[in-house]
């Protein structure tokens, strides 16, 4: 598609490029436009012209020229990853925080809540195998959003967008774990197959003083079996699987008003993968249902708020890629030339919004008192 001059205001002379201004963030190619590239839509001012009565003459061979760095598909691994990785330091230390706490929530004994003889009419459903094991949970709810993270990532070259959604999918990951199993070991409730867990050869023994149940069986089995509330396979699908549907979402422009209804479906897709998990967790019968329902809400509510701290809404215009990437945008336009290293990383940290949003603070114009008067005096009204 050529490049054209769309529109000529007063205060300026603005290139477009693309007719639809980068809508096609998840185009399967990463070749734009040949001899010119935009901004939201915009060529950047050119610094090296004059300045005429607030108007800025943009050429598209000086900008080529000075500013390479804006051209769509050149924000790489090797060009900026070191540097975004930096900016992020502290956040990826915290990951590994959350890793340590959740191995630790695991470690400890769990709250073993009082079963009598007359609970466990309720907790006699058979032991069997998980039909979606506890190591295929990573593999659908990490490894194939990291996949498509990357496929994504070679079709535009843009190292923020891959940065993001990886560090927003970790974080939502390791804190739905933290929250779940926190809650699972202050709970303790049983799972529905306890009492084969506890009495594995089906005779039931119970103090006779407390009435509690006194088992007898594999103590780790038993452990286990105190933790059916909420439930884990589920909010871990949900959160990982639920941030891929918000990112498949803003990639390929699902709430763009022109009622393509199977992109819809592909959003969809990844949370009928992880309601299906959930419902297999109370066919298996390791979870009451409640504890199926609340770990789909703490997975996907997590999940959410994840994807939303680095990436805008996906019915959003610029949905499509992370604020960082804006940022740095609006930054090198508004003097990127010239901009240290320290100044591009505080870039980072910003909004779009918080950088190139107009300032409309009403300013006083009016003369000084002294002013009006001596004016007034010679005659001058107002």
């Amino acid at each position: 598609m050529c490049c054209e001059v769309h529109k000529h205001t007063t205060g300026s002379l603005f290139l477009f490029l693309f007719d639809s201004a980068i809508d096609t963030g998840a185009r399967s190619s990463g070749s734009f436009c040949s001899s010119e590239f935009s901004i939201n839509g915009h060529l950047p001012l050119d610094p090296t012209k004059k300045r005429e009565k607030g108007t800025y003459i943009w050429e598209k061979e000086n900008v080529r020229k000075k500013m390479p760095d804006f051209q769509l598909g050149s924000h790489t691994l090797k060009s900026h990853g070191v540097e975004v990785a930096k900016v992020h330091k502290y956040d990826w230390l915290i990951l590994l925080l959350l890793a340590a706490v959740d191995i630790t929530l695991n470690v400890i004994e769990p709250f073993h809540r009082f079963v009598g003889e007359e609970m466990m009419t309720d907790l006699k459903y058979p032991f069997h195998k998980d039909t979606i094991p506890l190591w295929a949970v990573p593999i659908y709810a990490v490894i194939l959003p990291l996949v498509i993270f990357l496929l994504y990532y070679f079709c535009r070259k843009d190292v923020y967008d891959l940065h993001h959604a990886i560090l927003g999918l970790f974080y939502s990951v390791l804190i739905t774990l933290v929250i779940t199993d926190s809650i699972k070991d202050a709970v303790g409730r049983p799972r529905p197959n306890f009492f084969w867990r506890c009495f594995p050869d089906g005779i039931g023994e119970f103090d006779p003083v407390s009435g509690n149940a006194m088992c007898n069986g594999d103590k780790k089995v038993i452990k286990e079996g105190h933790k059916s509330f909420p439930s884990g396979h589920t909010s871990v699908s949900f959160a990982g699987l639920g941030f891929l549907a918000w990112y498949l979402s803003g990639k390929i422009k699902v709430f763009d008003r022109r009622g393509h209804s199977a992109k819809l479906c592909i959003a969809f897709l990844p949370l009928l993968c992880a309601a299906l998990v959930g419902i297999s967790r109370v066919d298996d019968y390791w979870h009451h249902w409640q504890d199926v329902f609340a770990g789909g809400l703490i997975g996907i509510t997590i999940a959410s708020i994840c994807y939303l701290q680095s990436f805008p809404l996906p019915n959003q215009h610029d949905g499509w890629a992370p604020h960082a990437y804006f940022s740095m945008l609006a930054a090198e336009r508004n003097g990127g030339l010239s901009m240290s290293p320290a100044t591009r990383a505080n870039s980072l940290r910003m909004r779009r919004t918080d950088m190139d949003s107009p300032d409309f603070t009403p300013q006083d114009t009016s003369p000084p008192p002294h002013q009006l008067l001596e004016e007034m005096e010679t005659g001058r009204r107002y």
